[in-house]
């Protein structure tokens, strides 16, 4: 059976990174009530759900306070529900408060009759029905700081090379602009 929660409410709505730059592990975290939910993910993915929240926000009223995010223990993300992979977002006016749905990455193997290769490749489906799903609802003030908490773990990774904007390694960086 796979994993399905759906809350109305949280209390808490974060993303943590566990690990040093260059090999961290990201996390989304919800809380609610004495229910805690981590979902395993990759920085882009938090980069996206912030940008997206961040301009959804821009087209409502200002959030009257801004929470802080609530204490996550990094060295113990709790239990992981699954790996992300299809992210949705929206907007329920009528609550007020910003959808954030949450799906299982669901690899599956391709069977391939033309390739007599040994080597499989991977499809990610996208209608699996035991794909694990969460779905939340945030309010403004915690989609806002969401964002800026995703913003500045986002930034806190390696340095971007001056000439190429890729990341810079703490043993180096093979720049492709600087052969």
């Amino acid at each position: 059976m796979s994993v399905f929660f759906e809350f109305d409410e949280v209390d808490t709505f974060t993303a943590t990174a566990v690990g040093e730059p260059g090999s961290r592990v990201f996390y989304l975290h919800a809380r609610a009530g004495s229910q805690r939910l981590s979902v395993k993910c990759e920085k882009q993915q938090v980069r996206a759900i912030a940008q997206y929240l961040r301009r959804v926000l821009s087209d409502l009223p200002p959030p009257e306070s801004r929470p802080m995010p609530s204490a996550v223990d990094v060295r113990d993300p709790g239990e992981q529900a699954f790996v992300l992979g299809p992210i949705g977002l929206g907007y329920d006016r009528g609550n007020d408060r910003l959808l954030v749905q949450l799906e299982e990455l669901v690899p599956t193997e391709l069977d391939d009759d033309d390739d007599d290769d040994d080597d499989s490749e991977l499809e990610v489906l996208d209608d699996v029905e035991d794909r694990g799903h969460i779905r939340l609802y945030v309010t403004r003030s915690q989609a806002a700081a969401f964002c800026d908490h995703a913003d500045e773990l986002v930034a806190a990774g390696r340095p971007n090379c001056m000439w190429c904007g890729n990341p810079i390694d703490p043993e180096g960086h093979p720049c492709p602009r600087m052969n």
